[in-house]
């Protein structure tokens, strides 16, 4: 059963997540956002009731 031997494949698994782990995420995580969250609050929404023509 070959799928269960990890010597082809456990070494690619690591040496993958470890680029990525130390290599490509600081580098994403260091991009600033385009739109940061601001602290304003939302409006409240208008609460006039809907009138129906056939009641």
């Amino acid at each position: 059963m070959p799928q269960l031997n990890p010597s082809p494949w456990l070494f690619i698994m690591l040496t993958s997540w470890l680029t990525y782990a130390l290599i490509i995420q600081p580098k994403v995580l260091s991009f600033v956002t385009t739109n940061p969250p601001s602290s304003k609050t939302s409006p409240a929404p208008s609460t006039t009731p809907w009138d129906w023509p056939w009641t």
